[in-house]
């Protein structure tokens, strides 16, 4: 074998070990609950209105676009403040509840 094909096959190697390898313990983030992911989504959409709106006033977006994007996404941030509202009540409700054997 020539020292050439050698090199290539010791970088190709490598160059695999580097992309594959997977160290003993990798950190994935904090853990996100419903409720975390739902007020993230709600900043997302409340975003996304604003950015429409700068867009129609650019004249981006004529009026009948605008109107049927617009109550989409205010549709989909009321679905997502009732479950925002009902997921912390569950909580609360949950929290204040007695526990079974306890005095009142």
């Amino acid at each position: 074998m020539s020292i050439e094909l050698l090199t290539c096959i010791l970088i190709t190697i490598g160059a695999l070990v580097y992309v594959f390898y997977l160290p003993g313990k990798l950190y994935m983030g904090p853990e996100k609950t419903r409720v975390i992911y739902l007020r993230e989504r709600k900043e997302a959409i409340y975003e996304n209105l604003r950015d429409l709106n700068f867009e129609f006033k650019a004249g981006k977006f004529p009026d009948s676009d605008y109107q049927t994007m617009k109550t989409s996404l205010e549709e989909e941030a009321a679905a997502v403040l009732a479950e925002i509202a009902r997921l912390e009540e569950a909580a609360t409700t949950a929290s204040v509840r007695p526990r079974k054997g306890a005095r009142v």
